[in-house]
């Protein structure tokens, strides 16, 4: 990878703080750092957008307007972002697009006109990482409350907060630098986070 061409965030737990199969726009709340993280990838010229799960729709929870004036109000407050994709399926319904899958990511790079392999996504749930995987994309784990344990332990790449994460990705992509330290010859093992700790 040898630039970043666009950062897909996962919405919920990730820009927001999560509100369970949220429908009321006034209970949208950036989590810190979130509008200066975003201000700094657009101000280097990165595209950014947003791949959300949203099975409340397929639960009878959620509509798809609600959906949509919930999104309106985090571009309000975060955006402009450059591309949107929201999958209504539930877990069991057997789309491309839910993650873990990978088929939200393809189609927001497709639309940026980016390749997945200069993308990177950063999300709060080991779905969010593996989706990027399969995509061929590069994945940063924020841990939350609600994140579990083995999904921290299995992601490469974690962060401590969204601000970390971002700067991770425009001071030069801790995949590029964990490459880099990595002896001639030397395998796998295990993945440093993007705090130099190992992961």
């Amino acid at each position: 990878m040898s630039r970043v061409g666009a950062v897909l965030f996962d919405r919920d737990g990730t820009l927001v703080h999560d509100v369970p199969y949220n429908a009321d726009p006034d209970l949208v709340r950036p989590v810190e750092g979130a509008r200066e993280a975003l201000g700094a990838l657009r101000a280097r010229g990165v595209r950014t957008g947003v791949v959300t799960n949203q099975s409340g729709v397929a639960r009878g929870l959620l509509t798809v307007a609600d959906v949509r004036r919930v999104n309106q109000r985090v571009d309000a407050l975060l955006g402009p972002f450059d591309v949107w994709a929201v999958c209504p399926h539930g877990p069991g319904d057997g789309c491309p697009c839910r993650k873990p899958r990978p088929g939200m990511i393809l189609w927001a790079a497709g639309r940026l006109r980016a390749d997945p392999a200069d993308c990177v996504v950063i999300g709060d749930i080991g779905a969010d990482v593996e989706a990027a995987r399969r995509a061929g994309a590069h994945g940063i784990l924020v841990p939350t409350p609600r994140t579990r344990p083995e999904e921290t332990a299995a992601a490469a790449h974690v962060a401590p907060d969204l601000a970390t994460a971002v700067r991770a990705v425009l001071e030069g992509p801790p995949w590029r630098r964990t490459a880099a330290a990595r002896p001639p010859g030397a395998g796998g093992g295990e993945a440093a986070d993007v705090t130099g700790r190992r992961a």
